[in-house]
């Protein structure tokens, strides 16, 4: 187990970092981008630094144990960047509501900062935490469809060292 635990912790590091940086972390709306990608390194990581081939059910633990990791990041530092980022975030949608529709600009502002609370934030990061594990889950599987290139080879005989 710890020969996946640095392929998977070096994955979820990367998911999870690229999960919380604002406007960064937007490529998640695409199929949660990040996680997949998260999932997928941790296996390519692992494929490479394993003598035989590497099982599906391998990346899914791969990419499952990365997911675990870049939710623990999403959920410590996700939060607080979230509830400090959210008057950011609202000026800018606001200000382009404005430029599409003045009138709109200022009730759209209003509905903006009544919808963000820290509860709200509570609730969004633990979903994200939830989704990140699935996805990169599926990023682990795929990460052997597609790195695994020693499909049914023989693995090396043991080593006797008497």
């Amino acid at each position: 187990m710890n020969n996946k635990l640095k392929p998977a912790i070096i994955g979820g590091v990367v998911l999870g970092i690229l999960s919380v940086i604002p406007f960064v972390n937007w490529a998640n709306i695409c199929c949660c981008l990040w996680a997949l990608l998260g999932g997928a390194l941790a296996a390519h990581l692992y494929i490479k630094s394993s003598p035989v081939p590497v099982t599906a059910g391998d990346g899914a633990i791969l990419g499952a144990m990365a997911g675990a990791v870049g939710a623990v990041i999403a959920v410590v530092v996700g939060i607080p960047v979230s509830i400090m980022m959210s008057a950011v975030m609202s000026g800018i949608m606001a200000s382009l509501m404005e430029s599409i529709n003045p009138s709109q600009g200022e009730m759209m502002r209003a509905q903006i900062e009544a919808g963000q609370t820290v509860a709200g934030a509570i609730v969004n990061g633990i979903i994200l935490a939830v989704l990140l594990v699935i996805f990169s889950t599926l990023g682990g599987l795929i990460g052997v469809a597609i790195f695994e290139k020693r499909k049914g080879a023989v693995p090396p005989p043991p080593q006797n060292f008497s």
